[in-house]
């Protein structure tokens, strides 16, 4: 027995990577590193050269490829897409996403992106969205941020940062601004609801089914708040669209007209033939939980990221400020538009190494339909867990150099003194293929 245990830590220190012991597999590494999860994958994935299959315990599901490699990104989400789906360990783990946008496939999938892309590219939603945005700014955000300033008060800037993205995101998605983000940072059971579900699943990924799914029926842990959440937010999206249904009328009287996500699906279903202030609240749910979690997490946990590093690095804060004097008149609050925001290079070329580094989808589920091979010459089995790494790809030095780990705006900015364009598949932060970013246009300026 020495002996054996002698092998196996020896095994271990001259591989660095996790052991596979008999029955229970790597995961004693998995929950070990459970709480740094992220780091934990960019470690595997340094030192197997990118890409390291994890094996789970013999009487589980939980076999998973991990890849950062870009040749390996750009076949499974471009190349071979038609193969590789979210699969069905994906739909157990974000069960709560319902069939909403981010987890349908096939022609669910591409009905639902072919209707929101086509509301996204109009006029009166790209407006809204701006005005949405800067009037939170203006009205929530700076009021804060001033009281706070003359006060001395700590705050959390996460959470403000989320309490911003949802109510823009509500009001872009529903129609209606939860007021979240004021001075008295009021507790709301339904905003908070949504990180408890993202909690949740990420733990779905690191237990075996059989615990979480026991955690379930006995209501305990991370499952009996993801209960809580899902029925918090439920109540909040069927009160949303109740008194949509309820303005539904007077929004469509000559000359006004509501550009938000629901009004626009409740005139298109009106233009069918349908009810559309008799639909049933269930018809609506998942898309719209999905597209207000996609606008809530991406925009808060990006700005959050953002301003971190700004703080930490004063000299980039510096020149962004300069070029911000430089281009904007000094100490007066305006609506920025497009146009003028073209002219922030530096501050473009910031948020692009921001979301290189801390890209606010750190990891993307796939699973092959059929057995494939990857380009680095990796098998892989139909509904393999398969787990994209792009926090790791922001970490790995045959990607982005020696200085990968450095936060530095300027590596996106070429020569002509433009923003530097990187194919897809390497900065993915807007993820790449036909499953790309709809947000992407708006959320960039060129």
């Amino acid at each position: 027995m020495l002996l054996c245990y002698r092998y196996v830590v020896g095994r271990k220190e001259k591989s660095s990577l996790p052991t596979n012991w008999p029955v229970l597999g790597m995961l004693p590494a998995l929950l070990k590193n459970g709480s740094r999860f992220h780091q934990f994958v960019t470690e595997l994935a340094k030192r197997s050269g990118g890409t390291f299959l994890f094996k789970g315990p013999w009487f589980t599901n939980m076999d998973m490829l991990l890849t950062s490699d870009p040749a390996n990104i750009h076949y499974i989400l471009t190349k071979s897409f038609p193969n590789f789906s979210k699969g069905p360990e994906f739909k157990k783990k974000f069960d709560f996403l319902g069939d909403g946008i981010f987890a349908a496939e096939n022609e669910s999938w591409e009905i639902q992106r072919k209707a929101i892309k086509a509301l996204m590219t109009q006029s009166g939603f790209q407006e809204l969205v701006a005005t949405t945005s800067w009037n939170k700014v203006e009205t929530g955000l700076i009021p804060l941020m001033e009281l706070v300033s003359e006060t001395g008060t700590e705050v959390d800037v996460q959470e403000i940062f989320q309490r911003l993205a949802f109510d823009c995101s509500c009001a872009v998605v529903l129609g209606h601004d939860p007021t979240s983000l004021c001075k008295e940072l009021p507790h709301l059971p339904h905003e908070k609801a949504f990180t408890d579900a993202e909690e949740a699943a990420l733990y779905r990924h690191i237990l075996p089914q059989v615990i979480w799914k026991l955690q379930r029926w006995l209501q305990v842990g991370k499952e009996r708040k993801l209960k809580e959440g899902v029925e918090y937010f439920d109540r909040f999206l069927s009160h949303c669209i109740s008194l949509k249904q309820q303005s539904y009328t007077a929004a469509t009287e000559p000359g006004r007209q509501d550009f938000d996500i629901l009004s626009s699906y409740m005139r298109a279903a009106e233009a069918n033939g349908d009810d559309a202030p008799n639909i049933s609240q269930e018809f609506w749910r998942d898309d719209l939980l999905n597209l207000v979690v996609a606008g809530k997490d991406t925009i808060s946990a990006t700005l959050s990221w953002f301003f971190w590093l700004i703080a930490t690095h004063p000299a980039e804060e510096e020149k962004i400020r300069l070029e911000i004097c430089t281009n904007f008149q000094v100490g007066k609050w305006k609506y920025t538009n497009m146009e003028e925001l073209r002219n922030l290079i530096y501050l473009h070329a910031a948020m692009c190494e921001a979301l290189r580094l801390f890209p606010p989808v750190a990891v993307q589920h796939k699973a092959p339909v059929e057995h494939d091979i990857l380009p680095t010459g990796h098998r892989i089995k139909p509904n393999t867990i398969t787990l994209l790494s792009f926090y790791s790809m922001g970490r790995m030095k045959s990607i982005w150099g020696e200085d990968c780990l450095q936060f530095k705006p300027g590596r996106w900015i070429s020569k002509t003194g433009l923003i530097r364009i990187e194919p897809s598949y390497k900065f993915t932060a807007f993820n790449a293929g036909p499953r790309s970013c709809l947000g992407k246009e708006m959320s960039s300026p060129k």
